[in-house]
């Protein structure tokens, strides 16, 4: 999936020279935390956030009434020259690039120019979306040896009982490089039938388990 896709493209605006007052009013009006800051020719120079402008402004508990830090321009406070990204990354690329900087949003750039924005509550929505969690259905967990061809067998036996595979995620077994751990989801209220069915394959179903007689 590429960023394209998801990336918000009615992106908040500012100049380097526009004051906080105008930062904060835009987070508020816009209900956003990120704000990307241009040049002229559209280009992105830095990002102001919620947690810049808390930090540069006087807190609400203090008898000072002094507020003409509200009048100084974002420039001042905004992180110059942020990472971006293009429309054409990859999603799953692009949330390492998260992690690995610790960073909220990520404006998007083409051809020199600010085109869209990802924060980190699209990057998550956008994961929790591939997991098929936001449809309804039922999980289910396999344990297969870590070899080729493993998932076309498990498939079979969805393909068998007609079942429709909303999601597949595959992660190592922490015990046993040996093995990987299937997440299926699959779209039905009720897998039993299904987990009996793989088991009957000779496949270790970790979830849901099904009581021994």
């Amino acid at each position: 999936m590429l960023l394209e896709e998801i990336m918000n493209r009615d992106v908040a605006t500012l100049f380097p020279t526009q004051t906080l007052k105008e930062a904060a009013a835009t987070l508020r009006d816009k209900k956003i935390r990120h704000i990307a800051v241009i040049n002229e020719a559209r280009e992105v120079i830095g990002v102001i956030t919620d947690r810049d402008i808390k930090q540069a402004t006087p807190s609400t508990l203090l008898e000072s009434n002094d507020y003409s830090v509200l009048d100084t321009p974002v420039e001042k406070i905004m992180t110059s020259n942020p990472i971006t990204g293009h429309p054409l990354d990859f999603v799953e690329e692009t949330a390492t690039i998260f992690y690995d900087n610790r960073i909220g949003c990520l404006p998007i750039v083409s051809q020199g120019k600010l085109v869209g924005m990802i924060t980190e509550s699209d990057m998550l929505y956008k994961f929790i979306e591939l997991t098929g969690v936001t449809q309804p259905g039922s999980q289910i967990e396999i344990r297969v040896p870590n070899k080729a061809g493993v998932l076309f067998e498990v498939s079979k036996v969805f393909y068998e009982h007609n079942i429709n595979v909303l999601s597949v995620l595959v992660y190592p077994d922490k015990k046993d490089e040996l093995f990987k751990i299937l997440v299926i989801r699959v779209k039905t209220i009720n897998p039993l039938k299904l987990v009996s069915a793989l088991e009957k394959e000779g496949f270790h179903v970790i979830w849901p388990s099904q009581p021994k007689m």
